[in-house]
C-alpha cells in the first residue's frame, strides 16, 4: 500500500478551499484520513448553509462519522487548511480525533489563543503544512472582499 505524505493530504484539502472560494465562502478545506483513505472531503459552508457552525471541520467531522459508522475518530486525522477556531477543536476533541494537521495559523480566532488545553489530550498536532498555499488562498480571497 502506497504511503502518502501530510502535503499530499494538505493539497487535498486545498482543493476544497478552492471549491468555497469558488462558492464565495471563506476558504477553509479540510479532509480526513483513516488507514491512508480519505474518509470525507469538506469546505465551508456558512453562506451557502446560512449556519456559522457549518466549517469545514465540523462538516468532514460529520461525514467521517456517517462514513465510519461511529461518532470516535481515534485512528484518524483531520487535514485543514487554517488552524481550528474553538468550536472546531472542541468537536475534534468530542471525536477523539488522533492527530490535527494544519496550514496556516488563525491569529484572530484559532484555538491556541487559548491558554487551557481544548484538544483531546492524546491529539497530536502538525502545523504549518503547505503554510503559504494555505494562507496565499485567504489573503486572495480577503483582499479581493476588501475592494
Amino acid at each position: 500500500m502506497e504511503l502518502f505524505s501530510d502535503e499530499f493530504f494538505m493539497q487535498e484539502a486545498l482543493k476544497e478551499a478552492q471549491k468555497a472560494f469558488d462558492k464565495d465562502e471563506v476558504p477553509v478545506g479540510a479532509v480526513i484520513v483513516w488507514n491512508n483513505q480519505i474518509i470525507a472531503r469538506a469546505h465551508n459552508l456558512t453562506e451557502t448553509l446560512h449556519d456559522v457552525t457549518a466549517h469545514a471541520e465540523m462538516q468532514a467531522l460529520t461525514a467521517a462519522a456517517n462514513t465510519s459508522g461511529g461518532k470516535y475518530l481515534t485512528d484518524c486525522t483531520l487535514y485543514v487548511t487554517l488552524e481550528p477556531c474553538i468550536m472546531c477543536a472542541g468537536a475534534s476533541a468530542w471525536a477523539q480525533i488522533s492527530r490535527i494537521v494544519y496550514g496556516a495559523d488563525d491569529e484572530k480566532k484559532g484555538y491556541t489563543l487559548l491558554k487551557k488545553p481544548v484538544l483531546h489530550p492524546r491529539t497530536t498536532v502538525t502545523r504549518g503544512v503547505l503554510r503559504k498555499e494555505c494562507s496565499a488562498l485567504l489573503k486572495e480571497f480577503f483582499s479581493k472582499k476588501r475592494k
